[in-house]
């Protein structure tokens, strides 16, 4: 087992050598940094579903989901 796992981390290291040597350093660790990001944001997030959807799922609703109304000065009536 320790054979296969040194042939899979030779592959992986001349695999980022082979980019390296190809984009340069900086374009390869920026776009690791950005796959890095997008998957940190794709993680399993409720916040952005409906009521309908969070109760379909059996989560309670939002409470909280409007925000205050504002006063305006067109509503003052003379």
């Amino acid at each position: 087992m320790l054979k296969e796992q040194s042939i899979v981390a030779d592959s992986l290291t001349t695999a980022v050598d082979e980019l390296c040597q190809k984009f340069g350093v900086w374009a390869a660790a920026r776009t690791l940094i950005y796959v890095a990001w997008t998957k940190r944001r794709t993680s399993n997030s409720v916040s952005g579903m409906s009521d309908r959807m969070r109760r379909d799922i059996g989560l309670l609703p939002e409470e909280n989901r409007r925000l205050p109304s504002r006063f305006s000065l067109w509503d003052i009536r003379l």
